[in-house]
């Protein structure tokens, strides 16, 4: 095979790569738009379109090996294949990720711990997906150190909602419900941390492709670890 014809396989690799990425970044929006609104509908469109990015991560998991096992690539291309194939495993659990939160939608009642602004924390953690993505595609390792950084920034968020949770749960306490009324109360403040957990990890994914990029490009392995 010609250097050009190579090329152009590692090329549609990555263009192939960002459109999974743009995929799970879509449903990872819808999935916040059904918990923001209630929109059931939409919640249920996010889980059944999980198996389309199951398939989606599976056919990009062949090539990956292909590449890997036809054209052996070598040095730069062998760290972009490498680089390419741990970030489709990332995105795909973002895709899982997505999917509880449309689960959640279905379930959670809103009303528990108002204050707690699971859209802005969600925003927050989609944007890093996306810029993750996009330092991929465009190799851009300044980038990917900024997007660790932010990842403080997320986990702040993310303990403060938790702390303001348990905080509610407490000031509720002992106020005369029946056991009906606490087991649903339970089952609420449970699905309400598992979301903001949920969200955390979407941003230590995005960490994750922020990782895999840099070292693609430098060798650096300063944020794998």
């Amino acid at each position: 095979m010609s250097r050009e014809s190579y090329q152009r396989l590692l090329d549609d690799l990555r263009a192939d790569v960002v459109g999974m990425g743009d995929l799970v970044v879509e449903r990872l929006d819808a999935a916040l738009t059904a918990l923001e609104t209630n929109d059931e509908a939409l919640a249920r469109e996010v889980i059944d379109g999980d198996d389309e990015i199951n398939e989606l991560y599976l056919s990009l998991e062949s090539d990956c090996i292909d590449l890997f096992a036809l054209q052996q690539p070598v040095a730069s291309d062998l760290r972009f294949v490498a680089a390419s194939f741990k970030i489709i495993t990332d995105l795909e659990r973002v895709g899982d990720l997505a999917t509880n939160l449309g689960a959640y939608a279905l379930a959670t009642d809103r009303r528990l711990a108002p204050e707690v602004d699971v859209d802005t924390i969600g925003r927050e953690a989609t944007d890093m997906i996306e810029r993750s993505l996009d330092a991929y595609e465009r190799e851009d390792v300044a980038a990917c150190r900024e997007i660790a950084a932010d990842d403080d920034d997320l986990d702040a968020l993310c303990q403060q909602a938790s702390e303001t949770v348990a905080r509610d749960l407490i000031e509720r306490e002992g106020d005369g419900d029946d056991l009906w009324s606490v087991e649903q109360l339970l089952d609420d403040v449970s699905r309400l941390l598992l979301t903001v957990r949920d969200l955390e990890r979407v941003g230590d994914h995005a960490v994750n492709v922020a990782a895999r990029t840099l070292y693609m490009v430098e060798t650096d392995s300063e944020l794998l670890y």
